[in-house]
């Protein structure tokens, strides 16, 4: 298990920085601190947007399994899906136990996992990678590329990200946003936020078919510094799919508590 205030830190950033990408997305979304649970669901077709997270510590398996069912309900009251990011080492050990079984009986389904990370690693050295040039986002053609960049390696459809995008202006005015080109086409994108006295790593993604040639890393390297700059702080964090994991962990990124992901069951 992860130290525990590196996975409550890492909660505590999700809520903050998805509460000013959901209000960017949409200033009536549904941003909400309820007993053990924060919503920041933009309802969007984006399902990145749409999510809910417990904030209980310590929560055993009675108690989880109630935030789980009131976490279902709030999903079946949206128009679009999205998922719950559920933390494990926030939760006791019998309630980590029995996690899957207790999410089934609520009618909640295990999608995929990820990692909470964190580390005191800036500043970091400009990347110089030989095959990209960076760019940052500033304009809506850029942005509809971020996007596009995002549901190709996610499995989104294109419009899907589009929707999540297009048209708001955290990601070409306060984000460090950047696009990383090969040949002048876009092939990976990463951006870093401030939140709550950290630069928070959001939306790093890279076309599949330009994998595994260290894109992710450089352009993450190429957020992180840019945001450092404009008199960031020193620590960042993010969440990473299992497939970033280790891209993060050269960068100097450490890992925290386990990510599971879930949706509603069918």
């Amino acid at each position: 298990m992860a130290d525990l205030a590196d996975s409550i830190e890492s909660v505590e950033q999700l809520a903050a920085a998805w509460r000013d990408v959901v209000l960017d997305r949409d200033p009536d979304a549904d941003v909400r601190d309820l007993p053990g649970i924060a919503v920041r669901w933009a309802d969007s077709r984006f399902a990145f947007w749409n999510c809910v997270t417990l904030t209980d510590v310590g929560a055993d398996v009675a108690r989880a399994e109630q935030r789980l069912a009131e976490v279902a309900e709030i999903m079946r009251a949206k128009r679009h899906p999205g998922f719950l990011w559920l933390f494990e080492d926030l939760l006791a050990d019998d309630a980590r136990a029995e996690l899957d079984a207790v999410a089934e009986r609520v009618g909640l389904r295990h999608a995929f996992s990820g990692r909470g990370m964190a580390g005191d690693l800036l500043p970091v050295p400009e990347p110089d990678h030989p095959e990209l040039t960076f760019t940052r986002v500033t304009t809506d053609e850029q942005l509809r590329a971020y996007a596009d960049l995002n549901s190709r390696a996610y499995g989104f459809p294109l419009e899907d990200g589009r929707d999540g995008l297009a048209g708001t202006a955290l990601w070409q005015q306060r984000a460090h946003a950047y696009l990383g080109l090969r040949d002048g086409v876009p092939v990976t994108c990463a951006a870093s936020i401030e939140a709550d006295g950290r630069l928070f790593v959001a939306l790093v993604a890279t076309d599949p078919d330009w994998q595994h040639r260290g894109y992710g890393e450089a352009v993450t390297r190429k957020a992180l510094h840019a945001g450092y700059r404009v008199g960031g702080p020193t620590r960042a964090t993010l969440h990473a799919t299992a497939a970033g994991e280790p891209v993060y962990r050269r960068i100097g990124f450490k890992p925290n508590s386990v990510v599971r992901f879930y949706g509603l069951g069918g």
